[in-house]
């Protein structure tokens, strides 16, 4: 019983340091949407053997990246049940062509249809222990599309207001439930056909009273509102775009808010009280995945699939900026593919492709300021950047970790490794770092910083 309420002592311990030091990631980019985690003092250096606070398996499969509130962390995942469908290959439309996958050049897009009955679940784990606290299904159900190989069926993270937390599921649905795991409603929203069948992956965006889904497939495109209390759906707008993955991201610009979506026609600005479009530009690249940030009184969105493209559009406008004085500055060389931007202070990092050769800007000015440096054992990147503490941390897929100083020069302050694939982007809460992998979920810590 003694080693039991130490156990129980630290716990909470550490909890009460996340409330004091920021301890909230409510969203896939963290609290402001940037990917900054502000007051957050994560390790420098870990290892399967060193400042490893925890290290827990994960049922099913996912590559969406946690969210964290208040000493709690939520993640989606997608359990076989072992039950299983006769499968037919699933056609893919004209539109989808024949692209190479996300996985690089060679890449195959669209597998064999699925034959086994998924539930897609979110679950509830405790950040202190890493001990599962509740698992609840929002569907059960068999695919009816399947996805890239690097890919799967729950890719979209999770969002919460502290009050409620959605889980997002695509062609699955958009799901709420209370903190304890209560499903209160679910919508669904209709079947997604993928460009070459490569899988879904936008996340929702949670903004003021309003839950935003952005559904760009090689179907009917839209965009729509939901009231997070009831699920009831306040507006709609129809769109004209190929398949894109990119989030969408809230801002209030002057008094309105608004909510931008980067798409290969248009970067669009939608009234977030009504859906009424605001304000557009020329589009992004092929295949759109990173999600904009903001800040500055700009929007920067970026894309790096058979192109490259970076605009800082100047908030404030109206109509058709496209090559305007609003493009404040644009960009065209060595942008990411599957990655999103990062933007920390006036600096706006991020990778070319899905490579470990990272690059950073003047967020003001566009001024390159570090031009495609190669991040020495970085082996492929979908994890975004994120920034806390005077520090970024980069993962790679092939387990390594990389932490550098966060200024106009490139000065590695760690190489690390584990044993593990990471697709996840980085969370930094209080003094915790967590890293979602294929198998396991690791919580990092600093030894001297333990309860």
């Amino acid at each position: 019983m003694k080693l039991l309420s130490c156990a129980n002592a630290a716990a909470l311990l550490f909890t009460l340091s996340l409330s004091a030091a920021g301890g909230d990631w409510p969203q896939w980019r963290g609290p402001e949407g940037n990917g900054v985690a502000p007051g957050a003092t994560p390790p420098v250096t870990w290892s399967e053997t060193t400042n490893v606070r925890w290290k827990k398996p994960l049922p099913g499969a996912g590559t969406s990246t946690p969210i964290v509130w208040k000493g709690k962390i939520f993640v989606t995942t997608a359990i076989g049940t072992g039950k299983t469908v006769e499968g037919k290959p699933i056609e893919t439309s004209a539109a989808a062509g024949t692209e190479p996958a996300p996985g690089g050049p060679g890449g195959r897009g669209r597998g064999e249809a699925p034959t086994e009955v998924q539930q897609f679940v979110l679950m509830c784990l405790d950040l202190a222990t890493g001990e599962i606290e509740w698992q609840a299904v929002a569907k059960e159900e068999l695919p009816h599309e399947g996805h890239h190989r690097d890919h799967g069926f729950a890719s979209h993270s999770a969002v919460t207001d502290g009050e409620m937390v959605y889980a997002y599921f695509g062609s699955r649905g958009l799901h709420a439930f209370t903190m304890k795991g209560e499903p209160r409603w679910s919508k669904a929203l209709g079947q997604m056909q993928t460009r070459a069948g490569f899988g879904e992956g936008s996340s929702p965006l949670l903004y003021q009273d309003k839950l935003i889904i952005n559904w760009d497939h090689e179907g009917k495109d839209f965009v729509a509102a939901f009231d997070k209390k009831t699920g009831d759906e306040l507006w709609r707008q129809e769109r004209d775009e190929p398949t894109s993955w990119s989030t969408p991201v809230g801002l209030t610009h002057e008094g309105v808010a608004q909510v931008v979506i980067s798409a290969t026609n248009r970067v669009r600005s939608y009234e977030l009280a009504t859906g009424k479009v605001l304000w557009e530009s020329g589009g992004m690249t092929t295949n759109v995945i990173p999600t904009p940030t903001v800040g500055h009184g700009m929007v920067f969105a970026i894309s790096g699939f058979r192109g490259n493209a970076l605009k800082a559009i100047r908030l404030g406008r109206t109509g058709d900026l496209t090559d305007t004085d609003a493009v404040a500055w644009s960009y065209d060389s060595k942008c990411p593919y599957v990655p999103s931007a990062l933007l920390s202070g006036e600096r706006l990092w991020f990778f070319s492709q899905n490579t470990g050769l990272l690059s950073c800007l003047d967020a003001k000015t566009g001024k390159v300021l570090i031009d495609a440096e190669r991040v020495e054992s970085l082996s492929g990147v979908y994890a975004s950047p994120i920034a806390a503490d005077g520090r970024l941390y980069l993962v790679g897929r092939n387990g390594e970790g990389v932490v550098i100083k966060d200024s106009n020069q490139y000065e590695v302050m760690a190489r690390n490794a584990l044993d593990e694939k990471f697709d996840a982007s980085p969370v930094a809460v209080g003094s915790a770092l967590l890293l979602r992998g294929h198998r396991f979920l690791y919580c990092l810590e600093d030894e001297e910083k333990k309860g």
